[in-house]
Order: structure tokens, then C-alpha cells, then sequence
């Protein structure tokens, strides 16, 4: 074993930075263990029942919600040791600021992030995989994982789309947002649940969207979501892998955060290269995660590059193809990627917190 630069064979070790480092994981322990209860508040509406309500005692929240008033106070207590939930012990009573309840308690904010903690039920179901998988080289598909994975995904990146899809990152695209208006023919490539796809459709009518993805209870989640919102009539979706979804002439193909899944993503793209009309654009939608790892030390490299671990890089493994990128893989890869697909135009057109956005084209 290698000796670390910091710490010498023999060296006495900093106690004080033991410590720091050890309240450091057992306060990452917490918010891990924490996540549950985020999870459990939001699948069981107690967010939505204290937003706006004022100050609640668990009684109160308890009649509100129809739970059991003793796991309520529980979880409440939880909630105030983590700060999401104030307690005022004069009145017993428990508050969800409306700061706190603008990201735990409405889906459709752009704010929304409680829809990640329900990713947390399938990751952590699958570490006995990812275990044999570190072992064994082998991936861990998609489909391999419980159904909170694919809905909590859908819940996590839904708001985000949702804020900047059409009024930043589609106007960001040289043309297109005139095409859409005039109407136009796209491929949501890895649609998942559709949430990226009833997007643009709700907001250009005269366009024509096919989503595909190669996970059939996505694909019939999305169609599901497509007729509730009534827009069968410019609306399809079909399972397909990014490889040989069907179609040709398409004014815009998209891929929203699932380029890096695949286990040929220089195939996907070179398909994608053959199905665009002339003129028509790729919109490429990244992880906003560097190749260089000392750029992800931050809260939102943390949480993709783990992603990464548990979920991209294995389902990209488990689909045997040339290569599994990871979620961090990089633009200079991704170009590259594009340029041999026949795709020489790369532009960065814009970024959120969380994503990257690329405008791709011959």
C-alpha cells in the first residue's frame, strides 16, 4: 500500500483532524439516514399538509394527513433536528417555513427537490448488486432496479425541465423555437416518464413529438401522462433503444440526461446524425460534472458523481457496449463523440445548476 502524501509511514496522526473528519461522517451518516424521512414526508404528504398551514401540532398534522399521530410526532422531531421544520415548545407546535415547503412540498415548482430522496429506496435496495458488480466488471440494468428509481428520477428532473426547457434552453437553440412554432417533427431519445416530451408539446401544438425509450414501464408511464394531459394528438410513445429508435427527417432530436446511460453513446449519436432533417438540430442534455474530479467537490458534483456510481455507470455497463461514460465524462468527450458521428457543430447553448445543455448539428 502507497503512503498518502499527507500522512508518512510512521507519521503521528492530527487528532483534531480525525475529529473533524469523523463529525464530518457521521453528519453525512445523518443526512443519509435523514433522506428516509424526506422520502416518507413527501410520499406521504406531510410537506403538503403543514405548506401554508401555519403552526401545526402533531395532532393537528396527524387529522390533517389520516396517519398515525405517534409516527407523525417522530417524524416531526426529525424534521426540526435537520432544520427543515421549526418548533416553538410554548405551543408544542411545528412549522414548514414557506421557504422549505417552495422545495418539499409542491412538484410543480422549479424548486421542487424532494423527488430525489425517493431515489434513495431503489439505490440502496441494489448495494448487494453494485457489490458483485465492483467485483465481477458485469452491470446493473436499469430495469434491474425497484420502480422508485424510474419515478423518483422522473420527480427529481421534472421541475428543472419544466423552469428552463422552453423559455431558456429551446430558445438557446439556434432556429428551433421557430420550427416548433411552425411545426415541426422531434425525437425525445430516453424519454423515461415523458416529462421532457409533454413539455414541448403543451407548448408548441403545431409540432409532432415521439419519445422513445428502451424501458417498457416508462414508455407506458409516459403514454399514461400523455392522454391525462390530452395530447394524443401530437403525442407517441414507443419502446426503442438511443441506438435504432424508427424515424428519419426529424427537425429536433433531444436527449435529456441520458446520453452517458448508454452503452454506445457514439452509436446513439451517429443514429441520431442519420435521422435529423437537414438542418435539424440535437439538443444534448448533460450532468452539469466535470472529467476532472477536484472540480465536483461541491454539493451537486457530489450527488451525480455518486449517482454515477450507483446508477449511470452500471447501466451503461449492463447494456455490453464499447464504451460506459459515467455521468462526468466531460464536454471534450461528448464532442468528440458528436464530431465522429458526423456531427461537427457543438456549441455549450446553456447550463442550469444541475445540467449542461449542448446544441449538436452537422
Amino acid at each position: 500500500m502507497t503512503a498518502s502524501a499527507d500522512v508518512a509511514p510512521g507519521a503521528a496522526v492530527d487528532e483534531d483532524r480525525v475529529q473533524e473528519f469523523l463529525e464530518r461522517v457521521i453528519a453525512d451518516s445523518g443526512a443519509a439516514v435523514a433522506g428516509l424521512c424526506t422520502s416518507l414526508g413527501d410520499r406521504l404528504g406531510l410537506y403538503r399538509a403543514m405548506a401554508g398551514a401555519g403552526p401545526l401540532t402533531s395532532v393537528q398534522l396527524a387529522a390533517r394527513t389520516g396517519l398515525v399521530e405517534r409516527y407523525v410526532r417522530e417524524w416531526l422531531t426529525a424534521q426540526v433536528a435537520g432544520e427543515y421544520v421549526s418548533y416553538a415548545p410554548g405551543t408544542d407546535t411545528y412549522l414548514l417555513p414557506d421557504e422549505h415547503a417552495a422545495v418539499l412540498a409542491d412538484p410543480d415548482l422549479p424548486t421542487y427537490a424532494a423527488g430525489f430522496s425517493t431515489v434513495l429506496q431503489a439505490i440502496y435496495a441494489t448495494e448487494d448488486v453494485l457489490v458483485e458488480a465492483f467485483r465481477t466488471g458485469e452491470g446493473v440494468g436499469w430495469e434491474d432496479h425497484g420502480n422508485a428509481l424510474f419515478a423518483g428520477t422522473a420527480q427529481f428532473f421534472r421541475p428543472g425541465y419544466a423552469a428552463a426547457l422552453v423559455p431558456e434552453w429551446l430558445t438557446a437553440l439556434d432556429g428551433v423555437v421557430e420550427k416548433l412554432e411552425r411545426g415541426a417533427r422531434v425525437a425525445d431519445v430516453g424519454c423515461g416518464y415523458g416529462y421532457s416530451t409533454t413539455l414541448m408539446a403543451q407548448a408548441f401544438p403545431r409540432s409532432r413529438f415521439e419519445g422513445f425509450d428502451f424501458h417498457r414501464p416508462s414508455i407506458e408511464a409516459a403514454r399514461g401522462i400523455a392522454a391525462e394531459r390530452g395530447l394524443d394528438d401530437r403525442v407517441s410513445f414507443q419502446v426503442a433503444t438511443a441506438q435504432d429508435f424508427p424515424g428519419e427527417d426529424f427537425d429536433l432530436i433531444t436527449f435529456f440526461d441520458c446520453l452517458h446511460d448508454t452503452g454506445d453513446p457514439g452509436g446513439a449519436l451517429h443514429h441520431a446524425e442519420q435521422a435529423l432533417a437537414d438542418g435539424g438540430t440535437c439538443m444534448v442534455v448533460e450532468p452539469n460534472a466535470s472529467a476532472n474530479a477536484q472540480e465536483n467537490v461541491n454539493p451537486v458534483g457530489r450527488a451525480l458523481t455518486a449517482s454515477s456510481v450507483a446508477i449511470c455507470l452500471p447501466s451503461a455497463l449492463a447494456q455490453h457496449g464499447p464504451q460506459a461514460l459515467g455521468n462526468h465524462a466531460g464536454e471534450e468527450v461528448l464532442r468528440q463523440l458528436a464530431d465522429e458521428a458526423g456531427l461537427h457543430h457543438w456549441r455549450l447553448a446553456a447550463q442550469s445548476l444541475v445540467n449542461r445543455v449542448y446544441a449538436v448539428g452537422r
